[in-house]
């Protein structure tokens, strides 16, 4: 009974206390405010990024393997992989035989080309040479038509898949598929449309035409690197295949025992643990901005509760005097110090979190605040408040009574 008398008391204390200083209570909000503020704004920008880039990587697919020149993630000399071997396409079949777990193969080769229809034309447009094991590769839905067969690559046959993108282009309002467009002035018959994937590494994958690896050739010529991308059963099995594709790849490409390899697996958990450690980073620095704003907040509310202290010293003295215990003095000073704490913080809570939607609406980077992220916002404040309030708290409840009625 004591306890719940104790709490209505030093709530109802602690709350006239700061309605009786105003404006001192609103300077030292704002800095908790501005801590907060600063944190969940770098904190939501950071996670809106993360949750980006996890779906770009999704887009990618976690069982899939690209075997090319170059590491997606370069740790040595440019030159070095720029000498490399190219890929050839002879190595499609020895990479399906690698492993069991091999359920596709896709060559890729890319130029950018002008696409046109009639008196539309997109220029630069990213055109591909590959083969119908592109899709289980890369998970392609076909929104309209059909994908590349393979009748497709043995005859040679002008046909193309078009991105949303091309599509929207050249065709708004007509379907696509059946007509013929110019891919680098050379007609091709469009066989179907993908369904509108949107960014992958921040370039447009729906501004894409894909043509049989054999009619890429004959077109733009057979001196083009080369990519093999292969999809594995699951994703359990990646490792192994990647093992195996590393033996059969060097045996195939007559690599020396001892010699480094010259071509490069790349896995998509290699591109994720390169921007966990630069978000890391980030992560790390924003903590320290915001918590060096936080420290200055603390700070400045163990100032203004010595000096709450200081100017209510005789009132403190009458209320030992009349009985009050050194906990029900210390629990108030606390619960003043939280509650200042705790607004500066959803005050800072809230801007944080509308700075962070204006920058994903007005600009290209993705910002989201996790909701368990407010509320460690908003109880961390509150915490830093009731920190930093235990000096002046147990100052005000060890006030000799006697001294302290006799204060001015």
């Amino acid at each position: 009974m004591n306890f719940r008398v104790d709490v209505w008391e030093g709530a109802r204390i602690a709350l006239t206390s700061l309605r009786s200083n105003r404006l001192r209570t609103v300077l030292t909000t704002v800095g908790i405010g501005v801590g907060v503020c600063t944190l969940l704004a770098i904190v939501g920008i950071i996670q809106g990024l993360n949750s980006s880039f996890a779906d770009q990587l999704n887009k990618i697919g976690s069982n899939t393997l690209q075997v090319s020149k170059f590491p997606w993630v370069m740790n040595g000399d440019w030159w070095a992989y720029r000498n490399r071997k190219t890929l050839s396409l002879d190595l499609v079949e020895p990479m399906r035989a690698a492993s069991e777990h091999v359920i596709a193969v896709a060559p890729m080769m890319f130029v950018n080309a002008e696409v046109s229809f009639q008196s539309r034309k997109l220029a630069s447009v990213q055109t591909m040479g590959t083969s119908p094991d592109y899709a289980m590769t890369s998970s392609v839905e076909m929104g309209q038509g059909r994908f590349l067969t393979q009748a497709d690559v043995d005859n040679r046959s002008p046909v193309v898949v078009i991105g949303a993108e091309v599509g929207k282009v050249l065709f708004p309002g007509i379907n696509p598929v059946g007509h013929r467009i110019l891919v680098d002035r050379r007609p091709y018959r469009v066989a179907g449309v993908i369904v509108e994937r949107g960014t992958l590494l921040g370039q447009n994958v729906d501004l894409v035409v894909m043509l049989p690896y054999t009619a890429f050739q004959g077109h733009f010529g057979t001196l083009r690197d080369v990519t093999l991308v292969l999809a594995v059963d699951q994703q359990e099995n990646v490792p192994r295949v990647q093992d195996r594709l590393t033996e059969t790849l060097r045996r195939e490409r007559n690599t020396k025992p001892g010699a480094p390899d010259d071509f490069a697996i790349n896995r998509p958990d290699q591109l994720a643990n390169m921007y966990a450690q630069l978000t890391g980073a980030l992560y790390g620095a924003a903590t320290g901005v915001g918590l060096i704003t936080l420290l200055v907040g603390g700070i400045g509310i163990m100032n203004i509760m010595l000096v709450s202290v200081r100017e209510r010293t005789r009132e403190i003295g009458v209320r030992r005097a009349l009985g009050a215990r050194k906990n029900t003095i210390i629990f108030q000073f606390l619960m003043e110090a939280a509650s200042v704490s705790a607004v500066g913080g959803a005050m800072g809570t809230a801007v944080g979190m509308s700075l962070a939607w204006l920058v994903n609406y007005l600009t290209p980077l993705a910002a989201a605040v996790q909701p368990m992220t407010v509320v460690l916002g908003v109880g961390f404040s509150a915490v830093v408040g009731l920190l930093f309030g235990i000096w002046p708290a147990a100052r005000a409840a060890n006030l000799d009574p006697v001294e302290a009625l006799r204060h001015d």
